[in-house]
């Protein structure tokens, strides 16, 4: 698909954007996000780039984690501070209070305007602004210093890269030393039995969903096919990647994380920036 048409699919389903990953993945993918966030266990500090990340879904879902992990470590911290007056207590625990994500921050970058116009209308919903900033950029060509971010996320939106190899070596250019890379997509199933009754699905009901939803046959028909060409395409990536010390899982192999053989397929690589 040329560029122009790929963007115009986006600028189409943005505003169901969300909706959409629950049909295409029967509502799967949100617990998946969550793994995401929960295996890159965040800490307070935490600089992360969510690249493709439109409507927002791992960013909030980063924001809920670090101040947890923050208001956890409060807690740690005032248990100790029991030979402290009230009034010493109450002043450390409003400075503490004052900075619920220790300085923490997540860029969300996408390419397509309307995905960040419907990531900002939810943010605000929702009620998100503090740690929380939003950039037009190209994954092929992030707009970012050398060595700037801790963590690189990418969640169902590498499939859509023109150039993955590109992408893969910006990815490795902005993280830190030590920085990681998380990559969310979906996968095939191994079953024959569920793989068939899955293509049944996706290439029968899911564009007739889209058109129900969204009006809009050929953008959802789009993105089940480009789910089809994707894991042999991101494999061959990976393994061509020889700036990268390891990566999982190592060329293909078994679903690390949960291998769930249900309908739904989906699969987490990661590599850590050497």
């Amino acid at each position: 698909m040329a560029p122009a048409a790929f963007y115009q699919v986006f600028e189409n389903v943005a505003e169901k954007y969300d909706v959409m990953n629950d049909s295409m993945s029967l509502g799967i993918h949100r617990v998946w996000k969550d793994i995401l966030v929960h295996k890159m266990n965040p800490s307070p500090g935490t600089l992360l780039v969510d690249v493709a990340g439109g409507t927002g879904d791992i960013a909030f879902r980063f924001l809920n984690y670090v101040r947890s992990v923050r208001e956890r470590q409060l807690q740690q911290k005032l248990r100790h501070q029991q030979n402290l007056s009230w009034q010493e207590i109450s002043k450390s625990y409003q400075e503490e209070k004052s900075n619920p994500l220790g300085d923490s921050q997540v860029v969300v970058c996408d390419i397509n305007r309307e995905m960040l116009k419907a990531g900002k209308q939810k943010a605000q919903h929702l009620g998100y602004s503090e740690g929380l900033s939003w950039v037009l950029g190209n994954a092929e060509e992030l707009p970012f210093d050398d060595d700037k971010f801790d963590v690189y996320t990418i969640a169902f939106g590498i499939r859509n890269v023109t150039r993955i190899d590109l992408a893969l070596q910006e990815a490795y250019r902005v993280l830190k030393p030590g920085g990681r890379f998380l990559c969310l997509e979906f996968s095939h199933v191994s079953n024959p039995l569920l793989s068939r009754l899955y293509d049944l699905y996706s290439f029968q009901v899911i564009p007739v969903l889209g058109e129900v939803i969204a009006g809009d046959w050929k953008s959802y028909q789009y993105l089940v096919e480009s789910i089809r060409r994707f894991p042999p395409q991101v494999r061959q990536h990976f393994s061509a990647c020889t700036n990268v010390q390891s990566y999982f899982p190592n060329n293909g192999g078994g679903r690390w994380l949960i291998g769930m053989q249900v309908v739904i397929m989906m699969e987490l690589f990661l590599f850590r920036r050497s």
